[in-house]
């Protein structure tokens, strides 16, 4: 009997880190964000929480980043905590005392637009714990 080849389906990810193409306008923020939309949506399971995006940076550390109707979550791992002057220039958000931020949803725009020249990947990301803020995304 054989063996099923090494690279099945049920050997890769489900979800794959694609390389960032920088945003340089509001117009590109919001078109990104309609297609990721449509990404998750297609691909999300309904019983899934902790369901958003790691934005993993260039030059080190990563952020994971879930929206909700009324706001966004951002996780800043203490490797990537040099982006929190960015974050909050780019917000006008003030930086809380851990990692996890909670910015209205008006200021996403203003955020990706802030953090777009410093990202390498984006990956969608399932069971990621953004602490007692943690919703669903769906």
């Amino acid at each position: 009997m054989s063996q099923p080849p090494a690279n099945d389906s049920a050997d890769r990810p489900r979800f794959r880190p694609v390389p960032w193409t920088a945003l340089e306008t509001p117009q590109d923020v919001e078109l990104w964000i309609a297609e990721h939309n449509q990404t998750m949506q297609e691909t999300i399971r309904p019983q899934e929480t902790g369901v958003g995006v790691r934005f993993r940076l260039a030059v080190g550390g990563d952020v994971y980043m879930q929206t909700t109707a009324d706001a966004v979550l951002l996780d800043i791992e203490p490797d990537a905590a040099w982006i929190a002057p960015l974050v909050m220039a780019a917000t006008g958000a003030e930086q809380p005392a851990g990692q996890v931020w909670i910015l209205s949803d008006d200021k996403l725009v203003q955020l990706l637009l802030g953090l777009s020249s410093l990202v390498e990947s984006s990956l969608i990301v399932t069971g990621h714990n953004f602490g007692k803020h943690a919703r669903r995304m769906l």
